[in-house]
């Protein structure tokens, strides 16, 4: 079989419908939208936002929420294509299978590895810190050596939080996603209040000569300020948008995916835009931008200025729980892509199993769950946030490239949500998303190049031979071979 061998939208909704199991229809659009923010709402912006304004671009990180908004709503646009024609789990992996082939989907189902399960882990270290910090508001000191892994700065032995958090909400997402969607509802609903009233009342402690100069002189490095420092900026809190394609492995557990799909990805898109640029924009008003330098929580340095301490212990609950809804939409897309690689064939077939009562994919639950809590409990944040991010673009980039593909290849196919003005929307999406790539530093580089090559081993190790796809072409080339 050829390596780049297409399966047909016949074939992947066909496959999608058989077996004794299936994922449960009960997804409605505000569900989606909610999944979106719930994803998109977290360590980004609470976390990333005040590192992005102190090293990069000043006040103007405004501008670059807005140029990492915009390749969003370009690559946005094409997912919600792609998720109203081919309504499966498996998101980008299984589009790139239908435009590209075998090779290509596994290479982007192998990345999108790095989305979900590393940025979830991501997002947990993220919500031990601020545990940490709201437990010793009340006076309970956490042990260093159970809050930070061998390799931070504060050498510990394991962060135990984050390991926590992430076997709690597996757990949760194996019961059921009406469960779990319901849990995300109220969750999104408070971290969503609790940005609003840091937005609103931080307004009140802005200062205008904090804005001064707006984008700050290229200091003669690259990436500080300045128009490259924007962009710089722009690739580091990209993390922040990160989320919203993970609607599309919902897909399959959506009621009515045609008509929701793009609601659910473009409507919580914007949703989280309008919000970023006002937070961000309050925020370096609040305080001289040079205050964020090197501090992980920005949010907890600017509302220290709030007289209520009443209030400052609701934004930190409000926090805690909006990282808790990203780690849980974050660990349902990689079930979901394992899930459609086992399908496949082309991971063992424990991911694809459905509980027989739930109704989900609980043993691929189960091993994302022990992979993504010892990254968690092991590895620095610092290691795996703009790991995070690479991958992400990549992913993006491949899809804005198979939209292009299936108009040539598949010009007729019914498609409920068209994505505007193709090609052009498409390369803008490709162009956009590559350039922020770009300004990411060489180490992030070398190590998507490395998770690749180790991803490339074990497709042609075991995900090759395996391949149902494979062994279909080769029954069927036999078939023919015998008849007369």
């Amino acid at each position: 079989m050829n390596l780049f061998e297409k399966k047909s939208l016949e074939r992947i909704i066909a496959e999608s419908e058989g077996g004794k199991h299936h994922l449960k229809r009960t997804l409605g659009p505000v569900n989606l939208v909610a999944l979106g923010i719930g994803a998109i709402i977290g360590a980004g912006l609470f976390s990333l936002t005040g590192i992005a304004a102190a090293d990069h671009a000043g006040p103007a990180v405004v501008l670059s929420f807005v140029v990492a908004a915009i390749g969003c709503a370009f690559a946005g646009m094409c997912y919600s294509e792609f998720s109203t024609m081919i309504p499966i789990a498996g998101s980008a992996y299984t589009y790139a299978y239908a435009t590209m082939g075998e090779l290509l989907a596994w290479i982007i189902g192998w990345d999108l590895v790095i989305e979900y399960a590393i940025g979830a882990a991501t997002v947990s270290v993220s919500w031990s810190s601020y545990v940490a910090r709201l437990l010793h508001k009340f006076g309970v000191e956490l042990p260093r050596a159970l809050t930070h892994c061998p390799w931070d700065e504060q050498a510990g032995l394991i962060n135990l939080p984050a390991v926590f958090i992430v076997v709690a909400i597996s757990c949760l997402l194996i019961i059921g996603i009406s469960e779990s969607a319901r849990v995300n509802a109220v969750i999104v609903l408070v971290k969503v209040t609790i940005v609003v009233i840091v937005i609103f009342v931080g307004y009140s402690y802005v200062k205008p000569e904090n804005y001064v100069p707006f984008i700050p002189p290229n200091t003669g490095v690259m990436g500080e300020f300045g128009w490259s420092g924007i962009l710089r900026a722009a690739g580091v809190i990209f993390f922040a948008y990160i989320g919203f394609d993970a609607v599309s492995t919902a897909a399959q557990e959506a009621k009515r995916p045609q008509r929701d799909m793009p609601i659910g990805i473009i409507g919580s898109l914007a949703v989280c835009t309008v919000l970023y640029i006002a937070f961000s924009r309050v925020l370096t008003g609040m305080v001289p931008y040079r205050t964020f330098h090197g501090d992980a929580a920005p949010v907890a340095t600017v509302i220290a200025l709030f007289p209520s301490t009443t209030l400052q212990t609701a934004i930190y609950i409000g926090i805690i729980a909006g990282y808790s809804s990203v780690i849980l939409v974050m660990l349902l897309g990689q079930s979901r892509v394992f899930y459609s690689m086992a399908r496949d064939g082309l991971l063992p077939q424990v991911f694809s199993f459905i509980h027989p009562k739930f109704q989900t994919p609980s043993r691929s639950n189960l091993i994302v769950m022990l992979f993504t809590a010892t990254l968690g409990g092991f590895i620095p944040i610092s290691n795996l946030s703009h790991f995070t991010s690479i991958g992400t673009l990549l992913a993006f980039v491949i899809v804005c490239i198979g939209i292009i593909v299936m108009r040539k290849t598949n010009p007729d196919a019914p498609r409920p949500y068209r994505t505007p003005l193709v090609p052009l929307v498409p390369i803008l999406g490709v162009l956009v998303c590559f350039a922020m790539m770009a300004f990411l530093d060489s180490m992030t580089w070398v190590r998507l190049g490395g998770w690749l090559a180790i991803g490339l081993a074990i497709y042609f190790g075991y995900s090759r031979h395996h391949s149902h796809l494979r062994l279909a072409v080769k029954a069927e080339a036999v078939k023919a071979q015998k008849a007369p």
